[in-house]
């Protein structure tokens, strides 16, 4: 796998900060020049806006370990969606501004208090400033993983600049319908731009690599929230994979759907999933040929 020298990847960090001024960064292609103040779909400036830094437990067995994942939270997000369990976060602009030299000695903190990795979480709109972050943070001594959680919607030509750069790829794949994610999440060309994605991810980082302690130290882990009515289009997704990517892809199939935010007033968003429509889609993970992953429990409600 490519590793870029600190230099490099502070030099790619500029490239993608300078584009800014029209932004094309993601699929939304916003246009919009964010040093002005002008705001796209992620409804974020040009400053490094972050929700909260910290040691997080509650990501999949490889990623937060025992020790925890460096977790950094930024604010803001280039989908919309209805159901949004982070609302306030992605779409409601929580958080404070930050430097990017402000967001290094935050990165080398958590690796002094023995984070696993560096996770970013929703970086999209902000990858121009986390990479120059991430050589300057290298330069600094900083020699965890650099895990990029995301929601799988971004540009191909944003994501070739990342190789080398990102280790482990924490990405969602949502949807197979383009009109269920539009309406769903705000997201034009869900489905093409997904795919493309997972696949330039994949041809970076390959399946995911375990250390003798069991926590990932690169590839790419491929999450799927199940969704009411099959609107994730779940059986066509581990098709997908299983064809054409490989079938020892790492997967987390997601049982936590809850109607939040939008979703309280879609009537097709607006419940929880089944234990039929949870069980139906594990068995159609392990049809499609996929074994490797993980499967959250499905909570039933008591009452």
């Amino acid at each position: 796998m490519l590793k870029r020298e600190p230099s490099d990847i502070i030099a790619i960090g500029e490239k993608i900060l300078a584009r800014l001024e029209k932004c094309d960064i993601c699929p939304q292609n916003c246009q919009v020049n964010r040093y002005e103040g002008e705001l796209g779909k992620c409804k974020s400036s040009a400053n490094l806006r972050v929700a909260s830094c910290n040691l997080h437990y509650g990501e999949e067995p490889p990623i937060s370990g025992e020790n925890g994942s460096g977790t950094i939270f930024l604010s803001g997000c280039s989908l919309s969606c209805k159901y949004c369990q982070n609302y306030p976060i992605s779409q409601q602009m929580v958080g404070e501004d930050m430097t990017i030299e402000q967001l290094v000695d935050k990165m080398l903190h958590l690796q002094k208090r023995g984070a696993h990795n560096i996770n970013f979480v929703t970086p999209d709109h902000y990858f121009g400033h986390i990479t120059k972050a991430i050589g300057l943070a290298r330069e600094a001594g900083l020699t965890i993983p650099i895990v990029c959680n995301s929601s799988g919607y971004q540009k191909l030509e944003t994501l070739k600049l990342l190789e080398g750069i990102i280790d482990i790829y924490l990405v969602d794949m949502r949807y197979n319908d383009n009109d269920i994610a539009r309406n769903c999440s705000g997201a034009k060309e869900y489905k093409d731009v997904n795919r493309k994605a997972i696949s330039e991810m994949y041809r970076q980082v390959g399946n995911l690599k375990l250390d003798e302690n069991g926590i990932a130290v690169s590839g790419i882990l491929i999450r799927h929230l199940i969704l009411p009515d099959n609107l994730s289009g779940s059986e066509e997704i581990f098709k997908f994979l299983s064809q054409e990517i490989s079938r020892n892809v790492h997967m987390s199939l997601m049982s936590q759907y809850f109607p939040a935010h939008k979703a309280l007033d879609d009537q097709k968003l607006n419940r929880k999933i089944s234990k039929a429509e949870f069980d139906k889609a594990v068995e159609m993970f392990y049809n499609a040929g996929l074994r490797k992953g993980y499967i959250q429990e499905l909570e039933i409600d008591s009452n």
